[in-house]
């Protein structure tokens, strides 16, 4: 079995509301992992997660109306630091890249809210797609309920109705050319739509 050289976070980002964030903070600490906030000039903080004499992965928190969203972008190796940062990402639902690399290979995880969306392997050959997540039987049933699409057609319908009262009523031939050049646009988008 490959043994894992790192592990890297690219453009990372979870959210957590201030009962988690003080419940992440309280747990953050083991025997080999400690933490430490810091106040950066804009009044963001800067969790620094650090194993005990050596490595550390530094997440920026920005706090939107009570949300934490805290970004992160590090390379990590040491397995006990990693073991936490993973954690953390899983725990609290991360959104971003992680690539697991391995001697001769990386493995590139995409995750949303938590979920692994796609998995591919990089070798120096090139990209292969193992893995891809397919729409759950739920995820297809609100995408057929949606009504999205019919509200938007009625929208068109309307503006195109008034669009041509505006054209009956209309007074020169530049006026009609400006109307019609909106029609068509709309024509356009319908066509789309009702495809």
């Amino acid at each position: 079995m490959a043994q894992r050289l790192a592990t890297e976070y690219v453009n990372a980002t979870l959210q957590m509301t201030e009962f988690q964030m003080n419940q992440f903070l309280l747990t953050a600490d083991t025997c080999y992992i400690s933490h430490r906030v810091k106040v950066a000039g804009g009044g963001e903080q800067v969790i620094v997660l650090e194993e005990v004499g050596g490595e550390e992965v530094r997440l920026t928190v920005e706090n939107k109306r009570g949300i934490y969203i805290c970004s992160l972008s590090c390379r990590v190796v040491n397995s006990h630091l990693n073991n936490a940062v993973r954690k953390l990402f899983v725990t609290y639902k991360g959104t971003g890249t992680v690539n697991r690399i391995y001697k001769g290979f990386t493995m590139v995880y995409y995750y949303e809210r938590g979920s692994v969306r796609r998995i591919s392997e990089l070798t120096d050959s090139g990209s292969k797609l193992i893995y891809q997540h397919k729409h759950s039987l739920s995820e297809i049933i609100n995408v057929y309920k949606s009504d999205a699409v019919e509200r938007e057609i009625t929208e068109l319908r309307r503006k195109a109705d008034r669009l041509l009262d505006l054209r009956n009523d209309a007074q020169s031939v530049e006026e009609c050319n400006e109307i019609d050049k909106e029609l068509a646009a709309i024509a356009k988008v319908m066509f789309f739509l009702e495809a």
